[in-house]
């Protein structure tokens, strides 16, 4: 969270104006300032992550069946299952945790409109690949990038892959506005679009011309993005001090590993994540009940996988059985507490007791 006295003098720009919500000064102040920051023409703020999904999908007008992985939040495919579109899942590589494009290929029928990939971690998806096989398919492809604000591929900052890129601004993000999210695009009509959609089509006072929705970003939240602009650089670098405690403190651990980021690109360090494999004496459920039991909210991402949620689980009883890297990695991960509200004594007794946990049973 950012400056607090900074964000109380937008409060009281707030109540001076008295203009609350319907793209006021402080939304559009917001958007300018994340579009510069993406290198990318348009952001197109939202109430929330989920909600600029769906106006994503729908702007696209995906329909059919839509290719994501199931190794994500559910969000992802809740977004297109509410709007009567079938998500069909498709692995991930085991290395990098995203869409495998030989496994998307194999999931494409006639009835595919498009591709969702997921910048995982904040590492990018094969936007590459994806792409290629988009154009050959004649398929839309958009992104889910809700952990990868600010981070780059190639050197191209995030939003500026497929046609569209959605970001989260949810207050367990690096970059929060309370609650909220965005889709940055190139593409003029395409923005366009959304900001219709977003307001519920209106097209001028009493002027309706497109079906839509509220998806609107409120002046307070804006207010909340703004100071947090201010306060990013400080957070990452808090962040990749806090990854690079993790590293220092779980090196050497049998069967431990933690997933690194590519220090050629920009990243945001807004997770860190341990993979427990065969190797380790442990396992990595009793790995999280010991930390739980010492009040460290360790998590099992993205445990156990959409496919096997109840409401995909009913549609797709058996899709376990094309997806063995996504069941493997899901049963792996473990995602550490990070944040500014962690300092670096108490990373080291989070994986003191990690370490600890591991000699005990490693001893004869």
């Amino acid at each position: 969270m950012g400056d607090k006295n900074e964000f109380l003098k937008y409060v009281e720009d707030i109540f001076e104006s008295k203009w609350l919500s319907n793209n006021g000064p402080l939304v559009q102040q917001l958007e300018q300032r994340i579009a510069q920051h993406h290198r990318v023409k348009h952001c197109v703020a939202m109430s929330n992550g989920t909600v600029a999904l769906e106006i994503a999908i729908r702007a696209l007008e995906l329909k059919g069946e839509v290719i994501i992985p199931s190794y994500t939040f559910i969000a992802t495919a809740h977004a297109l299952h509410w709007q009567a579109i079938t998500p069909v899942f498709a692995d991930i590589d085991a290395g990098t945790h995203c869409l495998d494009p030989e496994s998307v290929r194999k999931m494409i029928t006639p009835n595919t409109s498009g591709i969702i990939g997921v910048h995982l971690w904040g590492h990018a998806a094969p936007v590459e690949e994806l792409q290629n096989i988009a154009d050959e398919h004649n398929l839309k492809l958009m992104f889910d990038a809700a952990h990868a604000f600010g981070n780059s591929h190639k050197g191209k900052i995030m939003g500026n892959f497929g046609e569209a890129e959605v970001l989260s601004f949810h207050a367990t993000k690096l970059f929060n506005t309370f609650e909220g999210g965005a889709v940055l695009t190139n593409n003029d009509e395409l923005a366009k679009k959304m900001r219709l959609m977003r307001n519920f089509g209106f097209g001028g006072v009493d002027n309706v011309i497109y079906p839509g929705t509220n998806g609107k970003l409120t002046e307070i939240c804006a207010a909340m993005g703004l100071v947090n602009m201010d306060n990013l650089d400080s957070v990452i670098e808090h962040n990749k001090s806090n990854y690079l405690a993790y590293q220092r403190g779980l090196e050497r651990l049998p069967g431990i590993s933690i997933f690194r980021f590519d220090e050629a690109q920009k990243n945001n360090y807004q997770y860190v994540v341990m993979e427990v494999d065969e190797a380790c004496p442990v396992s990595r459920d009793d790995i999280v009940k010991a930390l739980h039991a010492e009040n460290i909210l360790a998590r099992k991402y993205f445990w156990p996988g959409c496919h096997n949620m109840k409401p995909y689980k009913l549609l797709f009883p058996h899709a376990g059985m094309l997806l063995p890297n996504t069941q493997a990695i899901s049963e792996r991960v473990i995602v550490l507490p990070t944040g500014t509200n962690l300092n670096i004594d108490e990373i080291n007794t989070i994986t003191t007791v990690i370490r600890t946990l591991l000699i005990s049973h490693d001893e004869p």
